[in-house]
């Protein structure tokens, strides 16, 4: 589950001469590989025209953890879609995306700016004939940023959309929070500990380093 927070104002730092999103909202989500457990501290997303929301998300993001250890954490998907996440109708289309979070299986913190590409953006707004499983044929958009999280500080982004697969933009190393987690200020101790099926998986086959 991720537990997302909304608490900052929107704030206005400058402006773009990029056309306008054709849709109402984007969607921002993350995942993270099986059992790679991962905290957000802080999610700040600035967009073209300059607006930027600090701290429009935190919290656990969702984990596919299987008790008998039949996950596959190496490697991401194939097929990427949207996972737990907030739309952002306030916003345009992203222009960075700054990450701070807790690899708790490590545990590292990490901190990371996605710069995303005019080329993603582009992707983004434009409409195309696809055909969804529900609706069938229909004209639609990427309107979706999900972003992949793993241990040694790797960031992956992909822009997709409810009838699309996700195509890959960014695959960023991250460096480690010098200031350690929560910014210092909860003495080094981390968010959360271990799932149970998460540090049984661990102890037995370690992290798939490299794979990401």
């Amino acid at each position: 589950m991720l537990v997302l927070a909304l608490v900052a104002p929107l704030t206005v730092f400058g402006g773009s001469s990029e056309p306008p999103k054709p849709f109402k909202a984007w969607y921002l989500s993350f995942f993270a590989p099986d059992y790679m457990d991962v905290w957000l501290e802080t999610v700040d997303v600035t967009d073209i025209r300059g607006n930027t929301y600090t701290e429009a998300m935190q919290g656990t993001v969702s984990i596919h953890q299987p008790e008998d250890g039949s996950g596959a954490p190496a490697g991401w998907p194939e097929y990427v879609g949207a996972g737990a996440g907030v739309h952002l109708n306030r916003l345009e289309v992203p222009e960075r995306i700054f990450v701070r979070w807790q690899s708790l299986t490590e545990p590292q913190t990490y901190r990371v700016t996605l710069e995303v590409p005019e080329s993603a953006r582009e992707l983004m707004r434009k409409p195309e004939k696809v055909n969804c499983p529900i609706t069938g044929w229909a004209t639609d958009y990427r309107n979706a940023v999900t972003i992949g999280l793993a241990p040694g500080g790797i960031a992956k982004l992909w822009v997709s959309g409810p009838c699309f697969k996700g195509t890959e933009i960014l695959r960023v190393q991250a460096e480690i929070e010098p200031m350690g987690p929560d910014q210092g200020q909860s003495d080094g101790e981390y968010a959360l500990s271990l799932e149970p099926a998460a540090k049984a998986y661990i102890e037995k086959h370690g992290i798939p380093y490299g794979s990401w």
